[in-house]
Order: C-alpha cells, then sequence, then structure tokens
C-alpha cells in the first residue's frame, strides 16, 4: 500500500534535481542542501512509494523504470504548486496599484509612451517599474519575480516553459536595410540571401549570461554582434553593415535618406511579434490588465 500523506515538496524537488543535475552532489549544490539531506529525501520518497527510485549498482544517479514513470509526475506537482504559490500572492496583493513590467527595446516605444500616459490618467496613483530588456532578459526577470510581465518577442526561445506562459500581444513590421554608401545598397533588387550572405551582418544579440543566443534572420556568417539596438542603428547608418530594424524606428532615417529600404529575393521575413509573459498561475490586477490591453491596441 502506498502512503502518501508525508510526501513533502521538498522531497520532490530533491529528486527532481537528482534526474536534472545527474547526482546526488549536484542535486545538494543546485538546492544549497547537504548531500546527506538529499540522500535522506530520496529514501523516504522511496518508502512512501514503496518503489526503488534509482539504481544503486551504478555510479551516476541512474533511475530505475519505476523512477522514470514517476519524474513526470513529480514535474507536475511541483510546477502546480507554485502555480498556487504565485496565485496566492496575487489574492494577498493590497494598496496601492503595484506595476513591474519589462518591454523588449524591439516594441514600438511611441505605443509603449501612449499606453502608460493613458494608465497613468486611469491609475493615477499607481507605481510602475518599467525595464527596458533584450532577448531573453524580461522573461527572466519575470521568472525571477522582479517584473510581474514582460513583453517578449516570440521568435526568442522560452527560458523556462513550465513556469511561464505566453499570451499574444501583436505585431510590428520589419525592414532589411543598409547605408546608402554600403555595397548592398547599389545592388539591383531584388538581392539574393547569397549576395547578402557576403556582407557584414549586423545582429542584436541577449547579453544575459548563460542565455540561449538568438540570431533572427541571418543570411550568413559574416556577423557583427551587439546589445544594443541604437548601437546597431547606428552602425547600419555608418556604413558598417546591413541588418534588419523594425520600421517604427526607421521611418525617419528613410525619409532623412540615412538608411536604405532592400527588397529580398525568395527570402521571407515575416513580421515581429510580440506576446505578454507571465508566470503561470498568475492573476493580473486590473491596473496590468489595462496595460497589456493598451499595448495590444495602438
Amino acid at each position: 500500500m502506498i502512503v502518501l500523506d508525508n510526501v513533502t515538496i521538498n522531497q520532490l524537488r530533491a529528486f527532481v534535481a537528482v534526474c536534472d543535475q545527474g547526482s546526488f552532489s549536484g542535486a545538494a549544490r543546485k538546492l544549497s542542501r547537504a548531500q546527506s539531506a538529499i540522500s535522506h529525501a530520496i529514501k523516504a520518497l522511496e518508502s512512501a512509494f514503496d518503489v526503488e527510485l534509482f539504481d544503486r549498482d551504478t555510479r551516476k544517479a541512474q533511475l530505475t523504470a519505476a523512477g522514470r514513470s514517476l519524474l513526470p509526475d513529480a514535474r507536475a506537482v511541483i510546477s502546480r504548486t507554485e502555480e498556487m504559490k504565485t496565485r496566492a500572492g496575487s489574492i494577498a496583493r493590497a494598496g496601492a496599484p503595484q506595476l513591474s513590467v519589462a518591454v523588449d527595446v524591439y516594441f514600438p516605444r511611441a505605443q509603449l509612451i501612449e499606453g502608460l500616459r493613458t494608465l497613468q490618467a486611469e491609475f493615477p496613483t499607481a507605481a510602475i517599474n518599467l525595464r527596458i530588456t533584450t532577448m531573453q532578459g524580461g522573461e527572466r526577470l519575470v521568472l525571477e519575480k522582479l517584473c510581474a510581465l514582460a513583453v517578449t518577442v516570440q521568435d526568442v526561445p522560452e527560458v523556462s516553459p513550465d513556469a511561464v506562459e505566453r499570451h499574444w500581444l501583436c505585431e510590428a513590421e520589419m525592414l532589411t536595410l543598409c547605408a546608402p554608401s554600403h555595397p548592398l545598397a547599389s545592388t539591383p533588387n531584388p538581392i539574393p540571401v547569397d549576395e547578402f550572405g557576403r556582407h557584414v551582418q549586423i545582429v542584436v544579440t541577449d547579453n544575459q549570461p548563460q542565455a540561449e543566443k538568438t540570431q533572427q534572420g541571418v543570411a550568413g556568417k559574416r556577423l557583427w554582434l551587439v546589445n544594443d539596438l541604437g548601437a546597431k542603428r547606428d552602425l547600419l547608418k555608418a556604413g558598417l553593415g546591413w541588418g534588419h530594424m523594425p520600421r517604427h524606428l526607421v521611418d525617419e532615417d528613410l525619409a532623412r535618406g540615412e538608411l536604405v529600404e532592400l527588397e529580398r529575393r525568395a527570402w521571407h521575413l515575416g513580421p515581429l511579434t510580440f506576446v505578454i509573459s507571465q508566470r503561470r498561475g498568475y492573476d493580473l490586477s486590473p491596473c496590468e490588465s489595462r496595460l497589456v490591453e493598451l499595448l495590444g491596441n495602438p
């Protein structure tokens, strides 16, 4: 008979950590606990489940058939517990509206400002914490609970799909550009991808430690990587390379002739899609819901 009354979340966390880290010592480091505590937690789980979770005859933490079968359930229980904690925190909130949001640097700044202006008029006492981020930076702040929401580019890999959920927000048109002095500006349009690949491409990448590097619309291997969209725009205008930019950021440059749009041959570049990232189980406050509505309706 399996008795689950004494199974704890910490025991399940120890089980999952051993599986993820590949050893009891690695799990101890991951959870900042003594290795003996990890061993005790696993033994308690095995006693409660009346099965062996790991094969003791191997040097590595090798799962038994029972362990492999129970691992997805352990992950699911931990995930639902985190959702419950997040929901309880939402319910407990009180006082003046608090809004903490991370916004990707690619998001239209005028659209953001107009949304915040309207929000300020409707919630004059709201305390707003705004972070401008790049790539995975926003979702990392959400995961670390430093921000409740993040405006994220959809094509950026998710930091933690089990803990963070995404909802469609809006789109922005993307253009391929270079300076009038750049060789591509005098190349007959439309330009094949091989020709783009022969020239330096300016690409924005993530500057977060251990972040999965995301490079969208890359044509070749001659890349200059920057972690600031303004720097990319300046390098493009200086004729140092070509690249993709949101239309809303370069309309004035195009009008002044400081940048020119390039037509691509047989190379589709879709619009930049933005999503709202939030922790699973998180209930938006009226202030937060209104901001999402405003940002999604320019």
